[in-house]
């Protein structure tokens, strides 16, 4: 094999443009939460940049380790809704009380995966049920799309008709193209303010972890309630609506594990990715989906050069356009939709309970602060219940099915002669 085949099946173009078209849209869509979450704890400049250290080198490891482990793309991430938890709840909490909260919960995670009950919970879930709950989730960014064509037509068009062009042309970068389209578009039109950059590596901070019981009960059960309603159950529902069948506990175990290791550092939530996920498990990222794990592969990389850089990828966040992101980001879920939605109305039987399930989610509404992935599906649920104890019921009051009536026999020349004789 030369040295140029060797690189390609190492690194395909199309699985490293969807592993960088996911972690650009995971970071610039919670980077802002997490370091509002800890400013709220009290974080200096060193130890925010740590945080991001912390995280981007546990969802290194994770993402890496696990995808080459059971060769399936498994992304993983930070608790987005997390963060938004602990924004507004670590307010008057010391670092090493929050630090306390965060072991505490990566070590529920852990011992959810080792007892094994999130996955019995999850075997249960049909799967047009679950492919359901994945187009919900995935609804806003494929919108994103097109409501971007409003304020920033001359960024989101362009990406648009690049990617239904390269669809047709050149399928397996059509993702890459829309996206190299897209930054050219912005440049042209001024979208990035580069001026806002600045270059810096992060550096591990340690914080002792204390163990308050009030903030355990007040901030570290809630972020794991939140972590795996509004997180790790998309996530599973990612990789089962696309086929893949990973072993839950063990995944869960690990991330749970890795989180609680890297919590004294700021590695506050480690996760299932779903919305990024999808980015990795569809065709866009390879055309062989036994190949699609390398996806997962260069996010892992990708992460960590977020990690290290730290404040320097928050800054050049802050220079990119949010309409180019929202774009690449449509285009790049546009067939993971279709197929989510094709196999959520494939059951005649599970259509309504689909249907119910993914208005609910697509809705965002978020109670008790879990978010509507977990709504949406219990609510999927409580329909099919429903409709499932309807049907019983009017099979029981139509009584058995009346027996089949046999077929009359053929009468024969053979059967008619004993009739002549005995005449």
């Amino acid at each position: 094999m030369s040295p140029l085949a060797r690189i390609r099946a190492i690194a395909p173009p199309s699985a490293v443009a969807a592993a960088l078209i996911a972690v650009t849209v995971g970071v610039t869509s919670a980077a802002a939460l997490v370091f509002t979450a800890a400013r709220a704890a009290g974080a200096d400049a060193r130890e925010v940049s740590s945080w991001m250290l912390a995280l981007g080198i546990g969802i290194a490891v994770t993402c890496v380790g696990l995808s080459l482990r059971y060769k399936a793309p498994i992304v993983t991430s930070w608790s987005t809704p997390g963060a938004a938890l602990l924004a507004t709840s670590l307010s008057g909490v010391s670092m090493g009380k929050a630090v306390g909260a965060f072991v505490f919960s990566g070590a529920l995670i852990a011992v959810s995966g080792l007892t094994g009950w999130f996955a019995r919970i999850m075997d249960r879930i049909p799967v047009p049920l679950a492919s359901a709950l994945l187009g919900g989730v995935l609804l806003d960014f494929g919108t994103g799309l097109f409501s971007q064509m409003g304020g920033s037509f001359a960024i989101a068009f362009p990406v648009f008709v690049l990617y239904l062009l390269a669809r047709r042309l050149l399928p397996r970068y059509a993702v890459l193209i829309a996206l190299g389209g897209g930054v050219v578009a912005s440049v042209l039109t001024g979208g990035w303010h580069l001026e806002r950059v600045r270059l810096s590596l992060a550096h591990p901070v340690f914080t002792a972890p204390e163990f308050d019981w009030k903030v355990l009960i007040s901030v570290g059960v809630p972020l794991f309630v939140v972590t795996m309603a509004s997180q790790n159950l998309p996530g599973v529902a990612v990789l089962r609506g696309s086929g893949y069948e990973v072993p839950v506990s063990p995944v869960l175990t690990w991330t749970g594990a890795v989180q609680a290791v890297l919590a004294p550092f700021g590695a506050f939530g480690i996760n299932l990715a779903a919305m990024t996920a999808a980015i990795c498990t569809g065709e866009s990222a390879h055309p062989d989906r036994q190949r699609r794990y390398l996806a997962a592969v260069w996010a892992g990389v990708f992460y960590l050069c977020v990690g290290l850089l730290g404040a320097t990828v928050a800054s050049l966040l802050t220079a990119m356009p949010h309409a180019l992101v929202l774009a690449v980001a449509g285009v790049g879920l546009l067939a993971t939709i279709e197929a989510s939605l094709a196999s959520a109305l494939s059951d005649p039987t599970s259509r309504e309970a689909a249907v119910v399930t993914f208005l609910a989610t697509a809705s965002g509404v978020t109670l008790l602060g879990i978010g509507s992935a977990f709504w949406g599906l219990l609510a999927g649920v409580l329909t099919s219940v429903i409709a499932s104890v309807g049907r019983r019921r009017r099979a029981a009051a139509a009584g058995p099915a009346p027996a089949p009536v046999p077929a009359p026999q053929a009468v024969t020349s053979a059967s008619r002669a004993p009739e002549r004789t005995s005449a």
